[in-house]
């Protein structure tokens, strides 16, 4: 039996990653914040652990990761947070909370993952699609998730000889988590459609997808990727511009 953590479980994508992997057969480790989230989620998954971390923090995040066990086959960096606004609107306390639990979030848990790691393993990360075309409006979430990519490939070159992959997983419309309020609206849900040459949005299963694909025996040679997965749409930016 593979086992495996996903941070930011208790609800949106990383609770569906953590349903997919237990269905897979994984035995997982539900973070999150949210202590009584987390455990609810894991209460409905066979043999799952509820762990409580802050992710920001190295030590809680180390403690959880402890508490888990060896050995530890799959990290899922999912934890993090988008404080929306115009960037120059932003405090500095905003920007500071986004890089913390984003970026050094994915640092504290990947370190921890990695030192559990003795027979191998694989961090997967969450980035977006944000990261390689920033939206308007997301702060210091774009930049966030652009050095979460670059860590990733910093992970993959160092981690290698230890036989610990990393990738990331960089989803574009997904209706869940962060970005259901948006897409509550019906306008901006059928105008975000029409967009995605596949004339949907994505959901949080076709992310948990990716996440097993890239730790199944089909994606083991996989390292130091960003896998995109928005549905075509970051290829189809210049068929959206005014044609006249």
């Amino acid at each position: 039996m593979k086992r495996a953590i996903v941070t930011g479980a208790a609800a949106g994508i990383g609770r569906v990653i953590a349903e997919r992997a237990a269905a897979a057969g994984y035995q997982v480790g539900v973070l999150d914040l949210d202590a009584e989230g987390a455990r609810a989620v894991a209460d409905t998954l066979d043999g799952a652990i509820a762990l409580t971390a802050d992710v920001t923090d190295a030590t809680s995040a180390e403690a959880a990761v402890e508490r888990f066990g060896p050995p530890l086959d799959l990290l899922v960096n999912n934890a993090g947070i988008v404080v929306f606004g115009p960037l120059l609107e932003q405090t500095p306390e905003d920007f500071r909370r986004t890089v913390e639990v984003n970026l050094l979030g994915c640092f504290h848990m990947a370190r921890a993952a990695a030192l559990q790691m003795s027979e191998g393993g694989h961090i997967v990360s969450i980035t977006s699609i944000n990261g390689i075309t920033p939206g308007p409006g997301t702060g210091a979430y774009p930049a966030t998730k652009a050095a979460i990519a670059q860590l990733t490939r910093q992970l993959a070159i160092e981690c290698g000889e230890r036989r610990i992959r990393a990738n990331a997983v960089s989803p574009g419309f997904i209706d869940a988590g962060m970005s259901e309020p948006i897409y509550a609206d019906p306008e901006v849900r059928a105008r975000r459609s029409a967009g995605v040459p596949l004339g949907r949005l994505g959901t949080a299963v076709d992310i948990a997808n990716a996440v097993l694909f890239l730790d199944s025996e089909a994606g083991a040679y996989i390292n130091g990727h960003e896998l995109v997965v928005d549905g075509g749409v970051m290829h189809s930016l210049l068929d959206q511009l005014p044609r006249e």
